[in-house]
């Protein structure tokens, strides 16, 4: 049984160039003792072809698969039905993992048996700019931290397997589809699982022109019904949770130019 599982969701990932620099921050990491478990979601393209060949026969590496597209709460869900680690790793199949990561997660977690989930901050970065900004998050989170966003970001994450227990995984519903990572911490928060996040970036997120699809306006009701339902089992007071209720909403009206401009480096 390895320590770590590290789950990966794959569907149409756009280039081998792209899905090799994913593969191999995790192929390479300096922490070894674990299995990563890759998901096709109904992928129409040679992703998976090209995942074999990246790989190259690490025996590390399971592949599963989906009998058609299922999203990414139902494909996360199946690698942790087959999932051995102690912890579990996330990781997309275009970003990258600073080689250190897994090392500097597993330490922590070890050391600190209080705590189920750590994360980090995270570069920004794309093909043609490289690292262009920093996303940062609160070290040690509080149940208001989710007023403003998802307190700890999703790729990022290393967790006790028992904080996904005591949510039974991801609720794969159509109202959490393309936040059901806020939707899942919300629950583990609730439910006692205490959150860090490394203030030194861990990880390399892919944020360009490619993101605007993952930003449709309706998916922001999805967040709001999220919000409303996330904020009440935390236990936040219901007149201080209505604007961040109701904030995606708003906040889909302001142009992406002024929101990635506030994400840059100073």
């Amino acid at each position: 049984m390895a320590k770590i599982s590290v789950i990966m969701g794959m569907y149409n990932t756009p280039s081998k160039e792209m899905l090799s620099t994913s593969l191999k921050s995790i192929l390479n990491q300096t922490f070894k003792d674990f299995e990563l478990i890759i998901c096709d979601d109904g992928s129409s393209n040679d992703c998976i072809k090209w995942a074999k060949e990246i790989c190259d026969g690490d025996k590390r590496v399971k592949f599963i698969k989906n009998d058609c597209n299922k999203g990414l709460a139902y494909t996360l869900n199946h690698c942790l039905e087959v999932a051995t680690g102690e912890y579990i790793a996330r990781m997309d199949d275009d970003d990258e993992s600073h080689l250190d990561r897994f090392e500097k997660q597993v330490e922590f977690l070890d050391k600190h048996s209080e705590y189920g989930l750590v994360g980090s901050n995270m570069n920004l970065f794309d093909k043609e700019r490289g690292i262009w900004g920093l996303r940062k998050y609160p070290e040690i989170v509080k149940k208001e931290d989710f007023l403003y966003r998802v307190a700890v970001p999703h790729p990022t994450i290393m967790a006790r397997r028992s904080a996904y227990d005591i949510v039974n995984g991801y609720r794969d519903l159509p109202k959490t589809l393309r936040v059901e990572d806020y939707d899942c911490f919300m629950r583990m928060f609730a439910r006692g699982v205490k959150m860090y996040n490394f203030q030194e970036p861990l990880f390399n997120y892919r944020e360009d022109s490619r993101c605007a699809k993952k930003k449709k306006y309706k998916y922001r009701f999805n967040e709001m019904w999220v919000r409303k339902n996330g904020f009440k089992e935390l236990g936040i007071n219901r007149l201080k949770s209505v604007p961040y209720i109701v904030k995606p909403l708003i906040a889909g009206l302001i142009p992406q130019k002024i929101i990635k401009n506030s994400q840059k480096k100073k």
